[in-house]
């Protein structure tokens, strides 16, 4: 992948993110979406996370999703300092309050900063998104989410024959 294909950055405070965040660059990579990946802290490396903002753009990216658990400040502030899109993941730490501090800080923004909040742990749910909105501009993608929908649809009905098989005269249509 050069930098000029890639849209979607993924982003994550530290690499014990890594684990949750793997589920957003792998949906993107089911779905042949271009993706960078790496650690930027908002605490630890604060000029690192505001070059990365203000470049990504230019870089060519669409949209950034930005894991990061306990305070979690990451996606809130790359949103200050970019007009892309930013998709927060809040990560339940291991010194997190049940993942809320995460969701909190993530989801709990200013007038004006906005970020698109998934839930706790959801990176998936962060890809999908990215290439939703990716999908709106292109079709290309647009069909690859279209693909992606009906097989969950598909998956749905494939379970409801097998409980359906199993209970008949219990099973309510």
């Amino acid at each position: 992948m050069t930098t000029t294909n890639i849209q979607v950055g993924i982003v994550m405070g530290s690499d014990s993110d890594l684990p949750v965040m793997q589920a957003a660059a792998d949906i993107l990579t089911q779905m042949q979406i271009p993706f960078e990946l790496t650690i930027v802290s908002a605490h630890r490396t604060p000029l690192r996370m505001i070059e990365y903002a203000q470049k990504a753009k230019e870089r060519g990216l669409k949209i950034i999703i930005a894991g990061a658990g306990g305070a979690a400040h990451l996606p809130g502030m790359l949103a200050s300092v970019t007009t892309l899109p930013v998709i927060g993941v809040p990560i339940k730490s291991s010194n997190s309050i049940d993942g809320w501090d995460s969701i909190l800080s993530i989801l709990q923004m200013p007038n004006g900063v906005p970020v698109a909040t998934v839930a706790l742990n959801a990176a998936k749910n962060a890809g999908i998104l990215a290439a939703q909105i990716l999908g709106a501009f292109n079709s290309e993608i647009g069909i690859q989410v279209a693909q992606y929908k009906m097989q969950l649809e598909n998956d749905v009905k494939e379970k409801i024959g097998k409980v359906k098989s199993n209970w008949p005269n219990q099973f309510d249509n």
